[in-house]
């Protein structure tokens, strides 16, 4: 758990020098960031990472060896938040499958790169909480000693993050220990569907379903193909 006063601490990974530099500039902006290192390939930021753990990695994703996601993959137990910086869109359903943090096509602006540094900051602050599903109407999140009432109606999509679950809400992130599988087991059938191995979205806060996904405030989550029968038929899609 980050907390107050605490550097969230970083490396970025590109094989581009102008990319890092901008992503180094970028970072120096924000107070409660520290870039520790910047590599020019997978391979020296998977060494690099043997010895040095970090918070968070900004990832490119095609470099030569090793590519982004390959490291991500080889990373999967560390524990590490991945953000991709990269300049193809192509990868991005690849990527989610991943539980990564954010997705940043280059180029990006700068107040996109804060939106995703506040996501970052939004898990880390909130990974030693505990949640309780109650009933139909509220979660009980627990921090510490303080247990926060969520109602269930705020929750926009819960999302599998390795071995946590992030509940997306009109207003919060909270980042819980455990896994979606025993969320979508106590979420209510009526109000929330699985979508992806990784998402159980509300079904009342679905703005538009599109090829391959749906929309959800602004942001797009994809449809595997073995939910969207049980999905057109919960939403009486014909």
């Amino acid at each position: 758990m980050i907390s107050n006063g605490q550097k969230i601490t970083c490396i970025i990974v590109d094989d581009n020098p102008i990319a890092r530099e901008i992503l180094i500039m970028l970072a120096s902006q924000v107070d409660d960031l520290a870039v520790l290192n910047d590599c020019e390939d997978a391979l020296q930021a998977y060494n690099y990472l043997q010895n040095n753990p970090v918070d968070l990695i900004l990832l490119d994703i095609e470099m030569p060896g090793m590519t982004g996601i390959e490291l991500t993959k080889n990373l999967s137990n560390k524990g590490n938040l991945i953000i991709f910086t990269t300049s193809n869109r192509d990868y991005a359903l690849e990527a989610f499958d991943l539980n990564i943090a954010d997705y940043l096509v280059k180029p990006f602006s700068s107040q996109r790169f804060l939106q995703a540094i506040d996501k970052a900051r939004a898990i880390l602050s909130s990974r030693s909480e505990h949640v309780e599903l109650a009933n139909d109407e509220f979660i009980f999140v627990r921090d510490s000693n303080v247990v926060r009432r969520v109602g269930v109606d705020d929750i926009l999509y819960a999302e599998a993050m390795g071995d946590y679950v992030k509940f997306h809400t009109t207003d919060k992130l909270y980042a819980i220990h455990t896994r979606l599988k025993s969320v979508e087991e106590r979420l209510s059938k009526n109000k929330f569907i699985r979508i992806h191995r990784s998402y159980i979205v509300s079904l009342q806060h679905i703005d538009t379903l599109q090829e391959g996904g749906l929309v959800i405030k602004g942001r797009f989550l994809p449809i595997a193909e073995r939910y969207r029968k049980n999905l057109n038929r919960t939403m009486n899609i014909i």
